[in-house]
């Protein structure tokens, strides 16, 4: 089985539509896949609906945290979409995204950057603003090469020279709303230390005190030493490991299925979940 459990669609940051990202999971030959947009749940209906036969799909969420003024995020998978606490606490992310977005376009502004807001808005579309979007203004307008360029101190990295920050969940807090509802949650790329600075092992091992269930170890921002210290802390915290691509479409140079999880790790993710479960495709023939 190929397993990727991290990737984005329209309703938040990526370039594919929900219907789209299955359909080319399919074609990638993925068996699983989870879609996890940022803070919301607004594209699983469309990608159910779209679902071709031989993909199962992962309903998800990427949950914007921060501790101890770090950035971080949270997957969070097979949750009760409807558990009202959990709810309420994604819509309070995604009502300050763009007031958000706002304040970093402004800052790009007087550092002399001629970004307007409705190119922002543009790129969005009907998806959660975010700072990728940012970033891809920032490619048309030639002030980056590519979106993974804007992330650096320089422009929109945590505490970068744009940056601003936003409303952001306590992660314990996240761990708890998630476990309430079901859920299974798994730290994401917790040593991409490229995109500012990381959450110390300390804390992982209070998440893991707190009910985490794992750690996503195998991502295009870990290099092989990162990979292999956060696998010896996963045996040392009884944490699962898991590896995904975190495809964004586009808008990032990765491709579905460039990390997957190993199929007992899924098993694991699965039974531990009771808000919701895998939905096997029956949509049709699997893209050739």
């Amino acid at each position: 089985m190929r397993i990727d459990l991290h990737t984005h669609s329209t309703a938040s940051d990526g370039t594919d539509s929900p219907a789209e990202l299955v359909q080319r999971a399919a074609a990638a030959g993925l068996d699983v896949v989870a879609l996890t947009d940022h803070d919301t749940v607004r594209g699983h209906t469309e990608a159910v609906a779209a679902l071709p036969a031989g993909l199962t799909l992962v309903t998800g969420a990427e949950l914007s945290c921060r501790i101890d003024g770090v950035s971080m995020h949270l997957l969070a998978y097979l949750f009760d979409p409807e558990e009202p606490e959990l709810a309420r606490e994604r819509e309070l992310v995604r009502d300050d995204r763009v007031p958000r977005a706002r304040t970093m376009v402004g800052k790009l502004q007087a550092l002399g950057v001629p970004i307007e807001w409705e190119r922002v808005a543009r790129i969005a579309g009907d998806g959660s603003v975010g700072r990728p979007h940012i970033a891809a203004a920032l490619v048309e307008l030639g002030v980056v090469e590519t979106v993974s360029d804007a992330f650096t101190p320089e422009w929109l990295a945590n505490g970068g020279r744009a940056y601003a920050e936003k409303h952001e969940l306590d992660p314990f807090e996240a761990i708890r709303l998630v476990k309430a509802a079901g859920g299974v949650t798994v730290f994401a790329h917790p040593a991409a230390v490229k995109r500012g600075q990381v959450v110390p092992e300390s804390s992982i091992a209070r998440f893991a005190a707190a009910g985490l269930d794992g750690i996503e170890v195998d991502h295009m921002d870990h290099d092989e030493p990162a990979r292999a210290g956060l696998r010896g802390l996963a045996r040392e915290l009884g944490l699962l490991t898991t590896g995904s691509s975190d495809y964004h479409g586009d808008r990032k140079p990765i491709a579905l299925g460039a990390y997957t999880t190993d199929p007992e790790i899924y098993g694991e993710i699965t039974r531990r979940a009771t808000g919701a479960f895998p939905v096997p495709g029956a949509g049709g023939p699997r893209p050739v």
